[in-house]
């Protein structure tokens, strides 16, 4: 005998009607029992019929989780009263079929992934993997940026399997760090998020500029050493070694410069030259 139950929609106190046992004998040589065995989810309860018969049927006493146990096999056995004892064998096989009971969940809650700020579009960034317990259609995941994440699905894009990919120029000068939150769906609507962390890596593609800040038009032949003549700042954007600048003049001339501050405020100088 074959039985199938959906693991959701068998509820605790289900019932399911038996095939019942034929023993021609009658009193206490006919059929007096039933039992099943194993019997962790189910029990039974007979009753007796107007025409001596005992009818017999299975109730369920505990939930069944397919994603514990798909399949069982029960063996239903039936006895009479007689001296030898004689009885006969039933075998009930249980399928548990799926329902969409299960979300997915993420491998890790959050992934931290390294990319160039020259990287060209279409670079995977990094793959984020989750998984459900459920069978078949219920438990394909595909993924998507969240919707409080709209702003950026123009910057990155993340394909049905899982792989972020940049879908856009990055420049480490206006964003050094991305917080993007993806979301795993199942085919049945449930689903579950985690956070991508990406830090956006600097390249050396910005020039110092320099900006004057004061002059003198003209400087007399009787300054002494030391006369400032002009006061300049220089800046990098870009980070770190990247972004340090070192000034210099040629050397044949009568002047100097010195950096007072960070970033640079350069002081351009007379220095008398004594020959």
């Amino acid at each position: 005998m074959f039985l199938f139950f959906e693991s959701a929609s068998a509820v605790v106190g289900s019932k399911f009607m038996l095939e019942k046992a034929i023993d021609p004998d009658i009193g206490l040589n006919g059929l007096q029992s039933y039992t099943l065995k194993p019997n962790d989810n189910f029990i039974l309860k007979m009753n007796s019929q107007s025409d001596g018969g005992k009818k017999v049927e299975m109730i369920l006493q505990k939930s069944l989780d397919r994603e514990k146990q798909e399949y069982a096999s029960l063996l239903l056995t039936a006895v009479d009263g007689g001296e030898p004892q004689r009885s006969g064998t039933m075998q009930i096989h249980i399928t548990v079929l799926d329902v969409n009971d299960n979300a997915p969940v993420f491998t890790q809650t959050v992934y931290k992934a390294e990319i160039k700020e020259n990287s060209v579009n279409g670079t995977v960034i990094t793959k984020v993997s989750a998984s459900d317990a459920d069978k078949g259609s219920n438990g394909e995941v595909s993924y998507v940026i969240g919707n409080s994440m709209r702003g950026l699905s123009n910057v990155f894009v993340i394909t049905e399997d899982g792989h972020l990919v940049l879908n856009a120029p990055l420049d480490y000068e206006k964003a050094q760090k991305y917080e993007i939150y993806v979301e795993a769906v199942d085919r049945g609507g449930l689903s579950d998020s985690s956070k991508v962390i990406i830090d956006v890596g600097d390249i050396n593609d910005n020039t110092p500029v320099i900006k004057i800040i004061s002059s003198s038009i003209s400087i007399g032949e009787n300054s002494p050493s030391g006369t400032v003549v002009a006061v300049m700042s220089v800046n990098d954007p870009d980070s770190d070694v990247n972004g340090k600048v070192e000034c210099t003049i040629n050397k044949n001339t009568p002047f100097a410069i010195t950096s007072t501050s960070i970033p640079p405020i350069i002081s351009f100088y007379f220095v008398e030259k004594h020959s």
